[in-house]
């Protein structure tokens, strides 16, 4: 979860110490206000095949199949976003047959409902479900939400594995173990030669893991070998947030997460706090690549801290 730009300008690092009451009070203006901005960033199409194409924007990638036997449209943007998505989707042939949920998070789940309601069917990990009946805060990040309406979920889930067929596609979708959150699939379109890795893969900045709901920095280390695992040199990786990526990218994001997750185990191992930890910065060296995005060295220092 969360695009480059999500949050930024908008809210400190520092969590507000206000009384209980009114956190809860205020949260919902705050969340609302991040779904915004996300939802203000326009949607740009890219062609990855004869009938497949990428659409990023507004929370992160969206993949859409299109042909004769109707869209299947992993991930569904961020709600605000909703009439770019229909204009956009309609432009690719609508209607909508399928959705498939790569994790729960709102960015990637929120136009489930609409779409339901236009007929589609949902498919996620059956976590995905769980988790999106229930409320959450989301640590780093600050953020709380409420249960999805009855509405958004998912209607199919499954535990290991789901395939579909449509449009001369094969579609190989799996579950990986707990990473970036514990919902996490990867899609794997077999013809196309595309992965659609979710949120395990952040490319060209440090990822969000959300250990208030399963993540964990070892298993976004091996999310990746899996993901390299099924990449050659031609495939086209599309990860949850960033540009298009090869396998080499992979590669490096897979070699990052490895070298931090190294490091702050060893602090954490002698005996150092989160903010000992942070005030060392293990992660200078890596900052100029990869704190690019929302979350710069020391907001990362947290999230591997917290989730090892």
């Amino acid at each position: 979860m969360m695009a480059a730009l999500s949050a930024g300008a908008l809210f400190p690092k520092s969590r507000s110490f206000a009384p209980a009451g009114l956190r809860m009070e205020q949260a919902p203006d705050r969340t609302a206000a991040f779904r915004a901005q996300i939802g203000a960033v326009p949607i740009q199409a890219q062609r990855l095949g004869e009938n497949l194409t990428l659409l990023s924007g507004p929370g992160g990638n969206v993949v859409v199949l299109h042909g004769s036997d109707g869209l299947i449209v992993v991930d569904t943007f961020a709600a605000p976003a909703w009439p770019k998505v229909q204009e956009s989707l309609k432009a690719l042939g609508a209607p909508v047959k399928f959705v498939i949920n790569t994790h729960w998070h709102f960015d990637h789940t929120d136009n489930n409902a609409p779409l339901r309601a236009a007929g589609a069917t949902v498919v996620a990990h059956e976590n995905t479900r769980r988790r999106m009946t229930q409320p959450h805060h989301l640590a780093v990040l600050e953020l709380d939400f409420p249960p999805s309406p009855a509405g958004a979920l998912p209607q199919r889930v499954f535990k290991d594995a789901y395939t579909l067929e449509a449009n001369g596609e094969r579609l190989a979708v799996s579950h990986v173990r707990p990473a970036h959150t514990d919902t996490d699939v990867i899609v794997r379109f077999e013809q196309a030669n595309v992965l659609h890795a979710g949120d395990v893969f952040f490319n060209g900045r440090y990822p969000y893991i959300d250990g208030n709901t399963g993540g964990r920095v070892d298993g976004m280390i091996e999310g990746s070998d899996r993901l390299l695992r099924l990449a050659d040199a031609d495939t086209k990786i599309v990860p949850g947030h960033g540009a298009l990526a090869t396998r080499a990218d992979l590669v490096r994001y897979r070699d990052m997460l490895a070298t931090a997750a190294d490091r702050v185990r060893k602090l954490k191992a002698s005996g150092k706090s989160l903010e000992e930890s942070i005030a060392a910065k293990p992660f200078t060296d890596l900052d100029g690549d990869w704190g690019t995005g929302r979350f710069k060295g020391d907001d990362f220092v947290k999230i591997v801290y917290l989730t090892l």
